[in-house]
Order: structure tokens, then sequence, then C-alpha cells
């Protein structure tokens, strides 16, 4: 699995094209190519050009505020965030396991989420290629262009949606940055009248989600080609799984599979993930490239995600969700899938899954009555009531999710290290607007729709970009002063710890 495409070879005089920002995604990157005099493709790069410090800033903060502090640094998977640093803090409270009662209302928040989350992506943002297609008029490509032409489709996006954030409302007190989970358990109940109001349209919803699957089966069928292959390229998955080898989006051991089918290892701890997985740093973007310990730099990168998570448990444990599951993976013909558009099919299986699990957590009376938090010690190893560090991993909507915390005497953080799901897709997005240039856009005159097919590559990964930035050393900082016309009076650009230095002409 090498990496063509990433670095050319004689850079200079190659003319530069940048798709900036891409869009429909969450969060803010480009993508950029060098192209020779005959417009061949000599090197292509997705960068992710915002920075969040998330990392450095809650260090020196309560551990308690962190459940509520780190989902800020997303719009649309605060509940991932929220959940993964519960998780993780639980271990530091002693709470290696949390109430029936308080695990019920984790996962039907969670559920909510993961299931608000692809509604969003898939007929928000990636439904007016997939319907209208790559080279179709821009003016159209949008969720209001979808409401025109397919009204039905478009209306049952938004509702699925909707109800994703009611569950959500219900469990964390707010659809985006509630406060439901803390560490150790919740902090409040499912009420009757909510339950209720949750079941009143369950069946809806179901019905809705099998519709999804079958917008997305269709889809294929009618463009197998373009379905199996654009931008393809062979990766190998991760994914927690249920200890029986269940899809599970809570909680689980970490399994990989290799690109070829075969497990590279199963079973393993969320608490050991920095024995599985390193991450390497490259100067031209601010997301780090994970890849597998085992297997080293150049072939250990995968991808995570609905893609990997469908084909890399042994079942789902809802059974219309798995009688589409298998359906899904019979289309691989007994190999596995790693075609990116083949993420929408498996993520609206993910949609009817959730839906399963709601309906079967609305009918638990466990999360009308029960005890909200762990009391007590839980029997932590070496007989310690806390600890001073822990980590939390959970399968957010676009994959899985690390959240690792140190914490001092005086009950402060005093580290934070995350992985998200974006970050571990890294690579693989990149391979995979390196394989439709080299497919669609090399020696081609570039058109807007041809640099769409770029973007339709990466939005099928659904990156969080904003979760995603890290940064390893001095911020690169430029910084231009301009008069009231507008024109530039003074550039100046860091050259250094506490240096500057004065440029000239206009940015």
């Amino acid at each position: 699995m090498s990496t063509p495409l990433e670095t050319a070879a004689h850079p200079a005089g190659l003319r530069r094209v940048a798709i900036e920002p891409v869009t429909r995604v969450e969060g803010h990157g480009k993508v950029t190519l060098l192209l020779d005099a005959a417009n061949r493709v000599q090197q292509v790069r997705l960068h992710i050009v915002e920075f969040r410090g998330f990392e450095q800033f809650i260090q020196g903060r309560p551990y308690w505020e962190v459940p509520v502090m780190v989902q800020r640094l997303c719009g649309i998977c605060p509940v991932s965030h929220h959940l993964a640093a519960s998780k993780a803090l639980d271990r530091v409270v002693g709470a290696r396991t949390v109430t029936p009662t308080a695990d019920k209302i984790r996962r039907l928040m969670h559920y909510g989420q993961v299931m608000q989350s692809h509604a969003l992506h898939f007929f928000h943002l990636s439904s007016p290629d997939l319907l209208f297609g790559f080279d179709s008029e821009v003016n159209r490509r949008n969720i209001v262009g979808v409401a025109a032409a397919h009204p039905e489709i478009a209306r049952k996006g938004v509702l699925l949606r909707k109800y994703g954030q009611e569950v959500i409302r219900v469990t964390a007190g707010k659809r985006v940055h509630g406060t439901g989970s803390v560490p150790g358990g919740v902090n409040k109940l499912v009420s009757a009248a909510d339950r209720d109001f949750l079941l009143r349209d369950l069946a809806q919803m179901k019905a809705w989600a099998q519709d999804a699957v079958a917008i997305a089966k269709t889809l294929h069928a009618q463009n197998p080609a373009l379905y199996d292959h654009f931008g393809e390229s062979r990766a190998h998955m991760l994914s927690l799984v249920r200890g029986d080898g269940a899809l599970d989006l809570y909680d689980g051991v970490i399994r990989a599979r290799s690109a070829d089918g075969t497990l590279i290892f199963d079973g393993a701890s969320d608490q050991g993930y920095l024995d599985l997985i390193e991450e390497e740093v490259k100067p031209w973007t601010y997301m780090k490239f994970p890849f597998l310990r085992s297997l080293g730099r150049e072939h250990g990168w995968y991808r995570v995600g609905p893609l990997a998570r469908l084909q890399n448990c042994d079942f789902i444990p809802s059974p219309l969700a798995e009688v589409e599951r298998r359906e899904f993976v019979a289309w691989g013909h007994g190999q596995p899938i790693h075609a990116p558009l083949a993420y929408h099919w498996a993520r609206m299986v993910e949609v009817l899954h959730c839906v399963e699990v709601i309906e079967q957590l609305l009918h638990d009376p466990d999360i009308l009555a029960g005890e909200l938090m762990a009391g007590g010690p839980q029997n932590l190893e070496g007989g310690a009531a806390h600890r001073r560090s822990g980590v939390g991993v959970i399968e957010a909507p676009r994959g899985t999710l690390i959240h690792h915390y140190e914490v001092g005497d005086d009950d402060l953080v005093t580290m934070c290290n995350l992985i998200v799901s974006t970050t571990h897709n890294n690579q693989a997005m990149n391979e995979a607007v390196r394989s439709v240039a080299r497919e669609y856009l090399d020696g081609q005159e570039l058109t807007e729709g041809l640099l769409n097919h770029i973007e339709v590559a990466i939005r099928a990964y659904d990156p969080c970009l904003s979760c995603a930035t890290h940064a390893l050393g001095q911020m690169p900082l430029e910084v231009a002063l301009l008069g009231p016309e507008g024109q530039t009076l003074d550039r100046a650009r860091r050259a250094g710890p506490g240096h500057f230095e004065h440029l000239q002409g206009d940015l």
C-alpha cells in the first residue's frame, strides 16, 4: 500500500490547482493538485487548514468539566466526544463499570447521535451528488435542490435527523452540547412523558430507515461500476466490537482486519490503544497520520467508520439491520469492499440498526428508574479507588474515537490525547483523492464538475475536519495590517519563538 502522488518528484514549474474550501463537510480543508504542462497530475494532498488546541487548553481544568468542554470540538458529533470523555473519566473516579441505568441512558443518547449524524450526512451533504450526478449544475447540488426534485426523500432525511436530535435532547438535556453524561454515570433519568413522545414516531422512523437503505442499494445497483470502484484503495479496517464479535457502537474491544479480510488482532483492550496505534506528523497538514504499530508507517494505515464496522464485526445484534448487513457484505462476492461510495450504503444500514436499538432501550424500564451514579470503588486494578489516567473509546458516527486523560492529585487534567475518527481515516482519504485524480483528472482540462469528483471522494468519509486538527511545535502565523481602503500597510510572519520578520507585498 504505497502512497503515489503524495510528493511530486520535481515540483518546480508545476501548476498548482486548489480546491478551497472543500464544501459540504464539517470543518475547513482544502485539496491541492500539482499539474505539469500536459495536465498530468504529479501531486495530490488533502490539507486540514484550521487548528483547534483542545488537547492543550483543557490542561489545568478540573476533570469534571471535561465532558462538557471537549464536545465544543464539534456541533455535529458533540455527543461522541461527551461520552468518550465520560468513559475515560469513569476510570479516574473509580467507576470501572457504571450502573445499568447509566449505561442504557448513555447508549440511548449515543444511538440517537449516530442516527442524526448519518441522516444529516447522507441526505443533506451527499445526496445532491448521488441523485443529480457529480457533474450536475453546481447551483442544484444542495439540499434545496434535493427538496425541489425529490421532496419525499428530503423530508424523510430532515425528519430522521430531527428524531435523532430529540433522542439526544431527552437524554442529554438539549440537542447540541448537552450535559447528561458525567464521570461515573449520568445526571438525569428519562421521563415517562419523554419516553412516550419518542415511541409515538418510532414505527415511522423504522420504515423510513428501511427506505433509506433501499435508496442506497438502488444507487449501487443502477451504477455498480461507479459505486464499486470510484476512489477505491485497499485499506485495513479497525473498530470496536462486542466481546462476541457483534457490532457495538458504544463499547467493546478493539479489532483490526487486514485489507484482504483476515484478522490482524482481536480482543484488544481500549486501555492499551498506545500499544496498537502510532501517529505520524507531516508538515503540510494539521491532521496526523495514524498507523498500526505492528505493520509500520508504510503498510499500517487503515480506515474506520461504517464501511469498516460492517465488515469487521461478525454480526449486527438487531434483526432488520443484520439482514441488510449480510446483503451488503455479499455485494463484495467474498472479498472486502473498499470503494468509498459504499460508505453511504453501510451508513444507512447503521441508521436502521440505531432505530432498532433505540426501540429496545425505550421499552427498557431501567431508563425510567434506577441508580444514576456508580457507588463506591469498583474493584480497580491494584485495589485503588481512583486512578490518575483513563481511556475512553467509542464508535462515533465517523468511526473509532479515542479520548485519553491523565489527572493530577489536585484533580486537574495534566494530559489529553485525542485520536478522532477522521484522523484515523486521513491516509485513506488522501489515497481516495489520489485515486480519483489519477482516473478522472489526469491529462484532462479541469472543470468544476471534475474537481467535484475529488470532493465526492472526501465526502464519502463524512470527515469532521474541525475535530481532527493537531499541531506540533510553533503554529505558523502570518499577519497583514490593512488600511481603510483595503490596501496592505504591513505584513509580518513568525520566524521563530518570539521573533517576527516583516514582509513585502500583498498576501
